[in-house]
């Protein structure tokens, strides 16, 4: 297929498409975080619940991204982006109508599927239709207008959440993903791989969904019933071997779902470990934010929403410029300083105690998500230009599917490993606080029970006004014990990520596209 201009009416229509349906997928997570609290009191869930509700999603959508972006290659990327959209659509309307946790859970699943075909297509299609000397410039306005809808989602989510109407944050999907339908009906060309074989790898891909999908449910089951138990060495054990075979069985396939040449190229390979560590670090660092701000610090879900609007106006005035510098210098040094100035501000953050609500926010919060924002701003667009960069245009769709996997795998593990771990981290700081409070073993013992709903935490009936203060003020002090050991990790997850950029990733003149 030929390449078309930026700014000429057919690639203004591709960057619409890719926007409107990127926009649904992201505006999901990060609106999803912030009315957790809601949903967690409208559906009585439980801490464990929660990570479901978000991994159900991020399973999936991690274990088939892989094979969206292959079949997009191979079968036409506009079709198989038209199928995820009408997917996600159905997915999004069912999770609003949800009744319990687990049906919530199970229509995430059905979000993940549709976000699988969907997720690679926006990029895939960016890559393979403008010309390579806009590129860049294309991704940095993809990431612009995208974070914009991303970013936004907090706000909407909130004000939706204090509204009591949680659950038009799924029903929002419906019409932006019919607009990206109508669009892409009847003004988009088909774009596909001709040299493809147009087969599948259905090995690969039921080993990578089955391990994921164990390693996650050992680290989900271990704040319930502790590391030691069958379940959870099993489930570990079994997922590990499983994605060890997934690769052994990508390395002999004819029809591999993920080429393992492609990370014969250095870039390629450092950019996707820069991709797995700082998703991690993000995810676990705003995912902790939020329920901080809501459930311990006084924020309505609207102002906890609100407080990533620097964010915001960073990633949408910055991204842009962030991808014309790395079209024109190349990648490698935004890609140092960006990761490493998230994971400074994610450390900032990290040392916020106990404040007075949202009045304190511009000498609290503020700072650390200023640095963050900042950080995230001049590393979306290059990462994204120094993985396509890296491949050759017929390899776009898979190339974009492992990053996004790979993006999503990294949350996936951080919603499930953080999850157990500040389950863990919240109940080891309970324990010391309660040795404060002069009242019955058996009273402290019913204090733990309640440990694992974290943030959401309720002090028990039977205690008396008095031990009632006591007992809350040691849960808001456990809670942020547990929430600053968080994201410190997560703080030294990004700067690990600024590590392999420094290791790994060299200017295009540096190395030939991978084919």
């Amino acid at each position: 297929m030929a390449t078309v201009a930026l700014h000429s009416s057919a690639g203004k229509l591709i960057m619409a498409s890719a926007i409107l349906a990127s926009s649904m997928a992201f505006i999901d997570g990060t609106a999803l975080n912030v009315v957790l609290p809601s949903l967690q009191q409208s559906l009585h869930a439980s801490a464990a619940d929660l990570f479901w509700i978000l991994n159900a999603y991020l399973l999936i959508l991690a274990a088939l991204i892989l094979i969206g972006g292959s079949l997009g290659d191979k079968l036409g990327r506009k079709k198989v982006f038209m199928a995820g959209i009408f997917i996600f659509i159905v997915g999004s309307a069912a999770c609003g109508l949800s009744i319990s946790v687990l049906m919530l859970v199970a229509c995430r699943m059905i979000q993940g599927v549709g976000g699988a075909l969907m997720i690679p297509g926006s990029l895939s299609l960016i890559s393979s239709s403008i010309n390579e000397q806009e590129r860049g410039k294309a991704i940095g306005t993809w990431s612009a207008f995208t974070t914009l809808v991303t970013m936004g989602g907090p706000i909407l989510g909130g004000a939706l959440a204090d509204a009591g109407l949680w659950r038009y944050i799924f029903f929002i999907n419906v019409p932006i993903g019919l607009a990206a339908l109508l669009i892409l009906w009847q003004k988009v060309n088909e774009s596909r791989d001709e040299d493809s074989d147009h087969k599948l790898d259905y090995a690969g891909a039921t080993a990578i969904a089955l391990g994921l999908a164990l390693v996650t449910f050992g680290f989900l089951r271990i704040p319930a019933i502790g590391i030691g138990n069958w379940q959870v060495y099993c489930s570990l054990t079994l997922g590990l071997l499983l994605l060890i075979a997934f690769i052994v069985i990508e390395r002999k396939s004819k029809h591999p779902m993920m080429p393992l040449e492609l990370f014969a190229n250095a870039t390629f390979s450092g950019a996707n470990l820069l991709t797995f560590f700082l998703y991690a670090g993000l995810g676990a660092g705003m995912l902790f934010l939020s329920l901080n701000l809501v459930q311990v610090q006084g924020y309505s879900q609207l102002q906890s929403g609100l407080t990533f609007l620097p964010f915001t106006i960073m990633m949408i005035s910055l991204a842009r410029f962030a991808g014309s510098l790395a079209d024109k210098y190349g990648p490698r040094l935004l890609l140092i300083v960006g990761p490493a100035t998230a994971g400074a501000g994610l450390l900032v953050l990290s040392f916020v105690k106990q404040t007075t609500g949202p009045a304190d926010y511009w000498t609290t919060f503020f700072p650390g998500v200023i640095l963050f924002g900042l950080g995230m701003s001049f590393t979306v667009a290059p990462l994204t230009t120094a993985v396509m960069g890296s491949v050759g245009n017929h390899l776009s769709g898979t190339a974009s599917g492992v990053n996004n996997a790979i993006s999503r795998i990294a949350s996936v593990f951080a919603n499930a490993i953080f999850g157990a771990l500040a389950v863990l981290f919240f109940s080891g700081a309970l324990q010391q606080q309660l040795k404060t409070v002069p009242i019955k073993v058996k009273e402290k013992q019913m204090v733990m029970v309640q440990a694992a709903d974290l943030g959401n935490v309720k002090v028990p009936s039977s205690f008396n006004t008095a031990d009632s203060v006591k007992i809350e003020k040691l849960f808001h002090l456990s809670f942020i014990a547990a929430y600053a050991s968080i994201t410190r990790i997560a703080a030294a997850l990004a700067f690990l990520g600024a590590l392999m950029a420094f290791v790994f990733i060299r200017n295009k003149a540096g190395g030939k596209p991978a084919h």
